[in-house]
């Protein structure tokens, strides 16, 4: 496919000539896509195990025939390159064999996460005009088929839906057309292979393009940094979906290298500790929460976990304290990972000492990455003070899709992306992160954006004003804290009234505030706006 042909997706800002001439010489971006790369993955590594998901167990060679018949009977359907289609589905195998599909048809997955509901699904089926979503029939006690049918009213552009499982009105994954032998399309390697979902900025959740060459190259020097091999077993804890167990280096990067990914339908440790001891898994990723869920159980499960080499942590920043306890708990090496879907990633080394490993955030992945850690005005801060990260590089991306009024602000002239993270850098080139500009909560490696949260808020006919904050939390990291002035005459929802009415304006559940506290009125700034500064102290004084 040319660059002027349906793979170049409108509203994408790509890398200027002079960078990729770069990032080609530096061997950073290759000529293939990731349906090639499965393509040369299968004739490397054969019948070795590639994904295991409950019974299933797919080899490489079993792994690219599937994608090549599911991308055939996806054709056949009529899904055409170019076209994004919304893929739904949690760690099973359906969702690798569908993505590689995709990957293959040149067509484009939009990758949402288990935990989205009707407002968060119309809106990426709307934003991307896809044609199609691909879905579970049930998963985690919630019939997706329904949503499925409130999703299909709403969005004009969605042709099919496709269901793992029984399919009720729409079409079973199982029972797509056989399609025809025709060559599958020729992909570019500089088109956008997948629309991540971004943690929350401000407002909706935006759609993040992450083209073939430059999401190889992310979860190809990822597995590097982590030494992996093909004597490795990754086990997939996080959402697939999610950008950390996908590529960081996740299941790309550990199927790059001919290792084995586990997919763990939970990540509790009840569940992933007996997978460990099965499959003789050697890496992870976690969120701090589920990480001190790990070495906490750690003290009283028996299961075998001495194949365990490395976990990594990352989603939000890792309390020192805790990131201590992991090798004596668990008996394997920790690894922090700063980073973002947009692109940046920062890793601590294998060989760091401990202290940079248990106080940091990591290093930067690349050595075409450029930091710059400025003040407010983006003046760059002196050497090891405090100040707002900004990033390009080979695998960040140059703007959200179909987002031109935000991509102004999210990014400068020259392309660095405003991460809205506080850090300093220390003189290892190390980060150390310090909180966030963006009003965004950071729930448990969820961010949850806190004016979407007060936009359904204040459609709840007992709330007239709604601010809703963060405050550290030993569980989550932060708690969702939503502070509210009553409609006059009204009372107060109840928290599970409250989490009824979210429910079915079609919020995610991360999204529910973990606290409710009524005030009078709401504290402002000298020019109206709502002062959330003064609203944490006095929700920390116990004032609100």
């Amino acid at each position: 496919m040319s660059s002027t042909d349906s793979g170049r997706l409108d509203g994408v800002e790509y890398w200027p000539d002079e960078l990729v001439a770069r990032y080609v010489a530096a061997g950073h971006w290759r000529d293939e896509t990731l349906g090639e790369r499965l393509r040369s993955w299968a004739a490397r590594y054969g019948n070795a195990t590639a994904v295991v998901a409950g019974e299933q167990r797919l080899s490489f060679a079993e792994l690219d025939r599937r994608a090549d018949e599911t991308a055939a009977g996806l054709r056949a359907l009529g899904i055409a390159p170019g076209d994004r289609v919304v893929v739904h589905l949690p760690n099973t195998a359906e969702f690798v064999v569908v993505l590689f599909a995709l990957l293959r048809l040149a067509a484009v997955p939009v990758l949402a996460l288990p935990a989205h509901r009707r407002t968060e699904i119309e809106h990426f089926a709307a934003l991307a005009d896809a044609v199609a979503y691909v879905i579970p029939d049930r998963h985690d006690g919630f019939d997706h088929r329904e949503l499925a049918a409130q999703v299909a009213a709403a969005v004009p552009s969605l042709r099919h839906v496709i269901v793992a499982g029984e399919p009720g009105p729409f079409t079973a994954l199982a029972a797509l057309p056989a399609g025809d032998s025709a060559p599958l399309p020729t992909v570019d390697p500089g088109d956008v292979a997948v629309l991540l979902i971004s943690g929350g900025t401000t407002g909706k959740p935006k759609l993040i393009p992450r083209t073939h060459r430059d999401y190889a190259y992310n979860a190809r020097a990822s597995a590097e940094v982590c030494a992996l091999t093909a004597d490795d077993v990754y086990l997939a804890c996080l959402p697939i979906a999610h950008n950390f167990p996908l590529a960081c280096p996740g299941l790309l990067g550990a199927l790059e290298v001919g290792a084995r990914v586990v997919m763990a339908p939970v990540p509790s440790p009840d569940v992933a500790f007996g997978l460990v001891e099965r499959e003789r898994v050697t890496v992870t990723a976690l969120v701090p929460p589920l990480a001190r869920l790990w070495v906490d159980a750690a003290e009283w499960d028996t299961s075998d976990r001495s194949s365990l080499r490395l976990l990594q942590v990352g989603g939000a920043k890792l309390d020192e304290v805790l990131a201590r306890r992991v090798r004596p708990a668990l008996g394997c090496a920790l690894q922090q990972v700063f980073g973002m879907a947009e692109g940046l990633l920062n890793y601590t080394r294998l060989d760091d000492p401990e202290d940079l490993v248990a106080g940091t955030q990591g290093r930067p992945l690349s050595p075409d990455d450029e930091l710059r850690v400025v003040d407010r005005d983006g003046a760059d801060v002196a050497a090891g003070t405090v100040g707002e990260l900004w990033t390009r590089g080979p695998y960040t991306i140059r703007g959200y899709y179909r987002a031109a009024e935000h991509n102004a602000g999210a990014f400068t002239p020259d392309g660095f992306y405003r991460t809205g993270d506080l850090v300093r850098r220390l003189p290892t080139g190390h980060l150390v992160v310090e909180g966030r500009v963006k009003d965004v909560i950071n729930r448990g490696g969820e961010n949850v954006s806190a004016s979407a949260l007060e936009e359904n808020l204040l459609a709840h006919p007992a709330i007239a004003a709604a601010a809703v904050v963060g405050l550290p939390d030993e569980n989550v990291g932060e708690a969702v804290c939503a502070v509210v002035v009553l409609a006059s005459g009204a009372q107060a929802p109840k928290p599970r009234q409250l989490r009824a009415f979210l429910a079915e304006r079609g919020l995610a559940r991360f999204m529910y505030p973990d606290r409710l506290t009524v005030i009078d009125r709401l504290p402002l700034t000298g020019v109206g706006k709502i002062d959330k500064r003064a609203l944490v102290q006095r929700l920390r004084a116990g004032q609100a």
